[in-house]
């Protein structure tokens, strides 16, 4: 019969499997983190490429100049009430892809 392991040596056993699951988390968090920050380079780089594209003339603008355009053209009330609306219609479609989802799941 093996012999039991005593409390002391449980508590060790217990102490390392929470340093290595502590590990784990840290490594994951910074996976997360890369994974964001992948995807906010890639959202910037296409929202830049579709700029570019429509106004070929912006990539000639200082930093200063291309935020004073933007500030000029895009923070109005028209322009805010556009990306509302677009926002709105992307949220609502998210909205049914989930309940679609969810319908499935329990079907």
């Amino acid at each position: 019969m093996a012999k039991s392991k005593t409390t002391t040596e449980k508590r060790i056993t217990i102490e390392e499997q929470i340093k290595q699951l502590e590990s784990q988390r840290k490594q994951l968090i910074q996976k997360e983190k890369a994974e964001t920050d992948k995807a906010r380079t890639d959202r910037l780089c296409k929202h830049g490429e579709i700029l570019e594209t429509l106004l070929p003339d912006i990539i000639e603008l200082t930093d200063e100049q291309f935020k004073s355009f933007f500030e000029a053209t895009l923070l109005t009330e028209f322009a805010r009430r556009k990306l509302d609306e677009l926002v709105k219609i992307s949220t609502e479609k998210e909205e049914i892809i989930i309940e679609k989802l969810a319908e499935e799941k329990s079907i």
